[in-house]
């Protein structure tokens, strides 16, 4: 039998997965990042976990009582130092707006390629559509396509990424950028207040001009999920991720064991980056994780990554530094460059940042 010719990684990289699956394309090569035999009999996508669930407006709301406040405080403490992340309820987004910036994130997939590759990136851009750039030699390629997008501060944003159809599509994306930017200020104000440290400590490292980048996942139904990855295992490089999903797909690593986030239409989960384990001095982890595919149906997601502005320099919060706890970190300044370079190696950077 004759041996299948596999296309270079940037010709891959060049074509959509989802156009692949609509040709009935099976993944080739630089797609496999795993032999079905090594999956994991355990690994299924349907077996939910424990993920800590805290309530935003209980930490926020003036009628709170001081007992449950500090209960939930704990518990987000807790989360944050074991888990890396929790799913957060009582957000003050309604329910209407979630449905619609998933919605307009599903239209934007569905329509055709030509009317998508109006908003392409080359291969090695990130902003726009298509996928991330192009990964050093050996690396795997994500069974998923992307549209990602720097949506705060305003005058970072290039609106020729920004996709005309559907319609709705701005006006949604900036009302939910609005309701982001005030969940993150009552998380990191949570934070803070949990490890007993002044509430705006946080905010001020991440600076006025915080960036928010918007990254809309779609992840196309693969015949042989066993064989690939939607997105790699990775920790993120910005302060802390804010992600919505529609279905169970998004995996987090603990104690060496995958546990799968499960699906709640009205959560957020909100996953510690790598800068955010730095400014705590290791006290909240940054957790690896990833997403499966699926031979069924294709799952979209929407992450915010919540990120210090450029230039600002981010460290170790002076109160968490003591004698049982030395100082673990360096002080940094744009963190989330090296954090891409080492992604496109396939490896982590914190310890980059680690004394």
């Amino acid at each position: 039998m004759a041996a299948i010719s596999v296309p270079p990684v940037e010709v891959l990289l060049s074509k959509r997965v989802q156009e692949m699956v609509l040709h009935g394309e099976e993944p080739l090569g630089p797609y496999i990042c795993r032999r079905g035999e090594d999956v994991d009999e355990k690994e299924d996508i349907k077996d939910t976990s424990p993920i800590p669930i805290i309530d935003l407006n209980r930490l926020s709301s003036s009628t709170t009582s001081d007992k449950e406040r500090e209960e939930e405080l704990e518990k987000l403490r807790s989360a944050l130092s074991t888990w890396g992340c929790f799913q957060g309820i009582g957000h003050g987004i309604s329910a209407s707006l979630l449905d619609k910036i998933q919605q307009v994130s599903r239209e934007f997939f569905k329509q055709p390629m030509e009317e998508k590759n109006k908003y392409a990136k080359s291969v090695v851009e990130f902003e726009g559509y298509g996928a991330d750039p192009v990964p050093e030699q050996g690396q795997s390629l994500d069974w998923s396509d992307r549209l990602f997008l720097q949506v705060f501060p305003e005058d970072r944003r290039k609106y020729n990424f920004w996709p005309q159809l559907p319609i709705s599509f701005r006006e949604v994306l900036e009302h939910y950028t609005e309701k982001m930017k005030m969940v993150a200020e009552i998380t990191s104000k949570a934070m803070a207040r949990s490890l007993k440290l002044e509430e705006n400590c946080f905010l001020e490292q991440f600076g006025k001009q915080a960036q928010l980048h918007a990254r809309f996942n779609y992840y196309s139904p693969c015949q042989r999920p066993d064989l690939v990855l939607g997105l790699k295992p990775h920790a993120d490089g910005s302060g802390y991720t804010i992600i919505l999903q529609d279905e169970v797909g998004l995996q987090v690593l603990k104690d060496g064991k995958w546990y799968t986030i499960p699906k709640d239409p009205t959560a957020l989960l909100v996953l510690m980056a790598d800068q955010m384990e730095i400014m705590s001095n290791g006290i909240f982890k940054s957790p690896v994780h990833r997403v499966l595919s699926n031979s069924e149906r294709g799952r979209i997601s929407i992450a915010m990554f919540y990120t210090p502005e450029v230039g600002k320099e981010i460290g170790p919060e002076d109160s968490l530094v003591n004698e049982d706890r030395p100082k673990m970190y360096k002080t940094v300044k744009d963190y989330a460059d090296t954090h891409m370079e080492f992604y496109r190696r396939g490896e982590r950077s914190i310890h980059t940042a680690q004394i």
